[in-house]
């Protein structure tokens, strides 16, 4: 076998990345999305090694999207070897696969959503993804083309909601070129496997990656802005910023708008431009955009769910059964103790409130209640802004929360993710008991 200082050191490089944001040993484990292409085996080999050091367990996770004949074969061959290096392994499977326009995009969400809901089912907080620098480079690449695409961060929240709630995407390979990797597993005699879609030049990233092929791209650059303080209501999904500030701080603007509405469709570049504009300038008015409600004042935004947006997508009352944990309109997590309880808006419904519910609700913007929750008993017809038979937890803020600390520190650790995902609500919260 080649020592690895002769390949550059990757196996201690990637052992520090690891080790800086990871846990020691713990009954959590860690997950790996594994396709059974080079740059994941890789990822998993390493990772693999890793955890023997360390305790941890590892998960590999497989999605099967069904677009190539041969992908249930490719599926199990990528289970047998991840078994044979000592992972746990579970396949999954994107049973909505068909043709169509945009079938690249469709499969990656569908498999990110995949991924999380696993790996949040195993126990795992953190997700690993084997993406390289190579990657990064064919990513900016398709923006400077026109393709709507992220950019790709050592760590950052999953680009999916609510099935990313509470997971964190690393990448402990960003800085790493693809042909080390493979050079890496050629030594070990590893061998990987080729979608042969990685070559049709129909998709922008194969495309990309063609016109990348002669080129070095730099290390992953890390982002340097942060994000502001959302003010003290953040959690019952009210933001609040200072006009000046906010105006200077796009993406902070960008988060809270997707924050605030319980999506994940970014707005589109020109919209959010434009915004940020009348920000800027200081005009007063109301606007609605990402299906968050911002009010511009003088010296101050604030942003939160709008409730005309609830109707027109169709909220509907929603049914909680005993023991099931539910999301409700993308920004609460509700788990009833015993049946017989719905959540629905309060838009219409704030008068069947107690005095005292409807109280408790006066901190926030008028506009802002309406599209609350309110507990509706079926048994008794009564309506209620909390009870000691439904657990509620809002996940508007600690959503901004994992974001601004995957963003503003590039030492965040396992530890802290999980605190901040599974610890109780801030006593601010209108739910908290």
């Amino acid at each position: 076998m080649i020592p690895d200082d002769a390949l550059g050191g990757l196996r201690e490089r990637v052992f520090a990345r690891l080790s800086a944001r990871l846990d020691g040993p713990g009954a959590h484990p860690v997950a790996v999305g594994l396709s059974g292409g080079g740059d994941s085996l890789a990822l998993l080999a390493l990772t693999c090694e890793w955890a023997q050091y360390s305790g941890r367990r590892v998960m590999a996770l497989t999605v099967d999207h069904r677009l190539n004949p041969q992908s249930a074969n490719w599926t199990q061959a990528a289970g047998e070897i991840a078994q044979q290096m000592g992972a746990d392994w579970r396949g999954l499977s994107w049973t909505e696969a068909s043709g169509g326009s945009a079938v690249q995009e469709r499969a990656r969400l569908a498999r990110h959503a995949l991924l999380a809901n696993a790996a949040r089912d195993a126990g795992a907080s953190i997700l690993l993804l084997g993406h390289t620098a190579d990657d990064a480079a064919e990513n900016r690449w398709m923006r400077e083309a026109g393709t709507p695409v992220g950019t790709i961060r050592e760590i950052s929240p999953s680009p999916v909601w609510p099935q990313g709630r509470g997971v964190t995407v690393l990448r402990p390979l960003l800085s790493e070129r693809r042909e080390r990797l493979r050079d890496w597993l050629r030594a070990r005699g590893l061998n990987w496997l080729d979608d042969p879609a990685n070559d049709d030049p129909r998709y922008a990233r194969v495309r990309a990656r063609k016109a990348m092929a002669e080129t070095a791209p730099d290390a992953a650059r890390a982002e340097t802005s942060i994000l502001l303080d959302p003010g003290p209501l953040a959690d019952e999904g009210v933001f609040e910023f200072s006009r000046e500030a906010l105006a200077r701080s796009g993406r902070s603007l960008a988060t809270a708008l997707l924050c605030a509405a319980g999506t994940s469709v970014p707005p589109r570049g020109e919209r959010l431009s434009a915004l940020m504009g009348h920000i800027t300038a200081g005009e007063p008015q109301v606007t609605v955009l990402a299906g968050a409600r911002v009010e511009i004042e003088a010296d101050r935004v604030c942003i939160f769910r709008e409730a005309g947006e609830q109707r027109r997508n169709g909220l509907f009352p929603l049914s909680l059964s005993a023991g099931e944990t539910a999301i409700w309109d993308g920004r609460f997590e509700l788990m009833a103790r015993e049946e017989g309880w719905q959540v629905l808006s309060a838009h219409g419904n704030l008068s069947r409130l107690t005095d005292h519910d409807r109280s408790r609700l006066a901190a926030l913007p008028s506009a802002a209640r309406l599209s609350f929750p309110i507990l509706r008993n079926a048994l008794t017809g009564r309506h209620l802004l909390r009870s000691s038979k439904v657990r509620i937890q809002a996940l508007c803020g600690r959503r901004y929360r994992a974001a601004a600390l995957c963003l503003a520190d590039e030492t965040t650790q396992e530890a802290n993710l999980f605190d901040l995902w599974h610890g109780e609500t801030g006593p601010t919260a209108l739910f908290s008991s």
